[in-house]
């Protein structure tokens, strides 16, 4: 499923052209249907395709940053192959990327704002089937449907 800026969802049959578009992942491994939609929705307009990759904060030590709760160099190794996997996808198909992975306790929140940073006209990513809502925010896999940005 997608869900373009404005809240409308569609599924990844309908695509649309766009300039700007980032493609993320809450950790998970891009997978290649949400490569295939990026580069239907860019190529029309020689679009920018941006990629994000979170990587799990996983909290603070009596309020404050601990080294322990960080990432460890192995899921950073993971997230870093996921990024040039992606990129490398993207520039055999003939469109024009960038990415890095961000640390973060709030993916949603980082996700949006990469998104309003570089003038995105959607952002694409990948998600298990829709959850219950008591569910879904104790879930790091359902950050997709977590929240919507404002219209």
């Amino acid at each position: 499923m997608i869900r373009n800026l404005f809240g409308q969802s569609r599924t990844a049959g309908e695509s649309k052209a766009a300039q700007n578009v980032l493609i993320a992942s809450e950790g998970r491994r891009f997978n290649q249907d949400v490569i295939d939609l990026a580069v239907r929705m860019l190529l029309p307009h020689d679009g920018h395709a941006r990629v994000l990759s979170v990587a799990r904060l996983w909290g603070t030590g009596l309020g404050l940053p601990n080294p322990g709760l960080r990432p460890s160099k192995r899921e950073m190794e993971e997230q870093q192959e996921n990024v040039f996997w992606a990129l490398g996808q993207l520039e055999e198909a003939g469109v024009t990327a960038g990415g890095h992975i961000v640390t973060t306790r709030n993916p949603s929140k980082s996700i949006l704002n990469e998104a309003k940073r570089h003038n995105c006209d959607a952002i694409i990513m990948g998600a298990d089937p829709r959850r219950p809502w008591f569910i879904r925010n104790l879930m790091w896999s359902q950050v997709s449907m977590r929240r919507r940005p404002p219209c």
